[in-house]
This record gives structure tokens, C-alpha cells and sequence, in this order.
């Protein structure tokens, strides 16, 4: 189970709001419905949560890339809400470099029976010897650190340490809002 919420700051201190992530696909989506909800560029907090595995938090400010921390990576790499916050960027690898990594095992794979030729004895066109395991557009689980990823720092400025933040487990939202004293407003949304 999923639980979402935006804490939005504003002049007169946080206000917050449970969301669907149903139409989001991407992180490009996410950042869009941040910044959507964000009064004068303000700073507006995604915070992410599949209950018992891994919590991630996006933090966008105005016009700038948004910074992004997730609790456990391995766990989030498994959950379709996660593989939105584990970008390449992140993940420290070439963007896109999934993609041309299967076309050259692709590649690899090929026979000489491509353009219709019959295949030796045995074979079929329906053999799938050169398929990956990895045929969905998500991170390799196994290519996923464990434990935390991201910026640990996304947080400082606004009361909670990197030490603080790494120490915290899942159902952290409540412990992050009230670092950011913003305990108050988060209860009305959840």
C-alpha cells in the first residue's frame, strides 16, 4: 500500500495535501504536480511511502532539478512508484544506457535468420535464447544499491539533518513534518 503527500511552504508556513500518483508516470510528472501546487516558486516536499519497504522524498524548489532521497533503493527499484524516483541520474549510470546495453545483447544474439532465413535444425522463429530478463523499462533490481540513495542533505536546511534522516525507517513522514513544523497541517491530510 502507497501513501502520498505534497507539503507545500508558503509565507505562512506549510500547507499539505494527500495526492494520487495515478496519472504519474514519470519524474518529469512528479515535478510538474510539485510545482503545480507551489505558491511563488516556494519549496513543495513529494514525500512517498509503500508501507513496510522504502519512503522517498522529492524536493522541489521553483525552477530548479528536483533533489530526490529514497530510504531503501533496492525495495523502491521493485515498485512502480519508485522506479520514478531511481533516474540514471541517480543511479549514477549514462542516461539511456539500458537501452543500448539491451540492443547490444540484442545484436549479440542475432543468427544470420533475421530477414526470414530458415534457422538450423531445431530452431525456431519463436526461440527467445537472446532475450534479457529485463524486458520492462524499470531499474535491474540487481543493479540497485540497497539502503539509502540520493541527497541526504535534501532536508537540512529546513531542520532535519543527513544523520537524522538516514536513521528513520518507513512511516518517516510523520518524524519529516514535524522537523519541518509542519506536524499540525499534515495530520488534516492523513
Amino acid at each position: 500500500m502507497y501513501f502520498a503527500a505534497l507539503l507545500a511552504r508558503t509565507e505562512d508556513g506549510w500547507e499539505a495535501s494527500d495526492t494520487e500518483l495515478d496519472d504519474v508516470e514519470t519524474l518529469s510528472d512528479l515535478t510538474d504536480l510539485a510545482r503545480d501546487a507551489s505558491m511563488d516558486e516556494d519549496t513543495v516536499l513529494v514525500y512517498i511511502e509503500q508501507e513496510d519497504a522504502w519512503f522517498g522524498v522529492v524536493r522541489v524548489d521553483g525552477e530548479e532539478d528536483p533533489r530526490i532521497f529514497v530510504s531503501n533503493a533496492s525495495a523502491a527499484a521493485r515498485s512502480s512508484y519508485g522506479e520514478i524516483l531511481l533516474t540514471d541520474e541517480l543511479l549514477g549510470r549514462e542516461p539511456e544506457a539500458e537501452d543500448s546495453i539491451a540492443a547490444l545483447e540484442e545484436l549479440v544474439g542475432l543468427d544470420g535468420t533475421e530477414d526470414g532465413e530458415p534457422g538450423p535444425p531445431g530452431h525456431s522463429d519463436t526461440d527467445t535464447d537472446h532475450a534479457t530478463d529485463d524486458d520492462d523499462d524499470g531499474p535491474d533490481a540487481d543493479a540497485v544499491p540497497a539502503g539509502p540513495l540520493g541527497d541526504t542533505g535534501v532536508l537540512s536546511d529546513l531542520g532535519l539533518p543527513e544523520a537524522e534522516l538516514l536513521m528513520l525507517r518507513t512511516d518517516a513522514l510523520a518524524e519529516i513534518a514535524d522537523a519541518l513544523g509542519a506536524a499540525e497541517v499534515l495530520e488534516t491530510v492523513r
